[in-house]
């Protein structure tokens, strides 16, 4: 989907379109721009003057996703918004819906699935699509079935995607972003070395940051030049899987399936901080923040029909070093209180000391509600040893 965040706010605010706007900086509770709002108005009254502004942000939030305007100016996703502030201090700033994002998330994939039932789900805006065996799906290359979903979507939705149709899932996901936004982009297999091999290295989906720059150290900027080296010298220098795996994408080659259905392996909620927190000064918003990351985890298990049995925590302090723990108890659960009492005895194992910038949980060994083996450990048995030993110890955290 085209900068997804971002589109979803421009239905509610059609008054942004064609502005730079950015997604981060928080969730929303209650909507500022709402208070703005003319008497007998709508949202789509409310004067563009109404909305903050960038240049006014200040905090460590992230940007989610900006618009293609606020792109112009070199802001994009994962930016700290007080970079961004420097970059684009005209952008309007806007926190992230997640109702309203999974709402439109869901709709976009079901008139998808009504078209071509092979998807695979890889997030809240992004898909891969089997046209194989669709009507119509070889046709022009793939390009009608394609036109024939945006238009699907659009109509559903009123929002636009691109999409990327390729011989496989490694060069279809590199061509979804050959023509944004509402573009289609058709590679063929003879395209390989003028379409994708004049591409940088960091295109390629699963090399990143650090990869690129060992690579770019070798003299290794693009995927042709890539290509170019041997097989035996890639593995030489970056492992036997990594170097395989990266000769065999240089030459377009991916032989991964599209994969309709798969168990998650775990579940998290993780909030970074406006300000650095301590866990003896403020104590008593930390514990509030957990305590809603448990519970908000907790509804997410139980909305999709999961528990799981490990309960871990993760922090990442002042100076950017991270630190996690994790604890397996006997029984599976998607229980907010359990979740928390268990995350608090991970969080006694932890150093607390430093100031904290981030704090998530996590939940994983995840097992169907009600499966055999969810069931399993609870037949019978003494209650949560885990659970036990964590309310009492939880007591000195926040």
């Amino acid at each position: 989907m085209d900068a997804f965040y971002a589109s979803v706010e421009l239905l509610r605010y059609p008054q942004l379109k064609g502005l730079p706007v950015v997604i981060g900086g928080g969730r929303r509770s209650v909507d500022e721009a709402i208070r703005h709002v003319p008497e007998g108005g709508t949202l789509a009254d409310i004067p563009v003057d109404a909305f903050p502004r960038l240049k006014d942000y200040v905090g460590r939030g992230v940007i989610t996703t900006a618009t293609y305007p606020a792109r112009q100016f070199g802001v994009g996703s994962a930016m700290g918004l007080m970079k961004a502030a420097k970059l684009c201090p005209q952008a309007i700033i806007l926190p992230v819906d997640f109702e309203e994002i999974r709402k439109y998330s869901r709709t976009f994939k079901q008139v998808i699935r009504e078209v071509a039932p092979l998807m695979e789900d890889r997030g809240v805006d992004e898909v891969y699509i089997d046209f194989t065996d669709v009507p119509g799906g070889q046709r022009d290359g793939g390009r009608s079935l394609a036109r024939l979903i945006q238009k699907a979507i659009l109509d559903a939705t009123g929002l636009t995607c691109s999409i990327g149709v390729a011989p496989n899932k490694l060069i279809a996901k590199m061509a979804s972003e050959f023509n944004k936004p509402n573009g289609i982009s058709v590679v063929y297999e003879d395209d390989l070395q003028a379409r994708i091999w004049p591409l940088p290295c960091r295109k390629v989906n699963g090399i990143g940051p650090k990869a690129d720059e060992k690579l770019k150290r070798f003299g290794i900027e693009t995927v042709g030049q890539l290509a170019a080296r041997e097989r035996d010298w890639l593995i030489q220098n970056f492992g036997k899987s990594t170097g395989a795996w990266m000769h065999e994408v240089a030459w377009g080659r991916d032989n991964r399936p599209v994969v309709t259905e798969s168990e998650p392996v775990s579940m998290s909620r993780e909030t970074t901080f406006d300000r650095d927190l301590h866990a003896v000064r403020d104590r008593a918003e930390l514990g509030a923040i957990f305590t809603h990351l448990c519970e908000k985890l907790a509804e997410d298990l139980q909305r999709k029909g999961y528990v799981g049995k490990t309960i871990g925590i993760k922090l990442r302090y002042d100076d950017f070093k991270i630190a996690t723990r994790d604890q397996t108890i006997e029984r599976h659960t998607a229980d907010g209180k359990t979740i928390r009492q268990v995350g608090g005895l991970c969080l006694k194992r932890v150093p607390l000391e430093r100031p904290l910038r981030l704090l998530g949980v996590r939940v994983g060994a995840l097992a169907k509600a009600g499966s055999p083996e969810a069931m399993a450990a609870a037949a019978g048995g003494p209650a949560l040893r885990a659970s036990a030993e964590a309310t009492s110890a939880t007591a000195s955290l926040f």
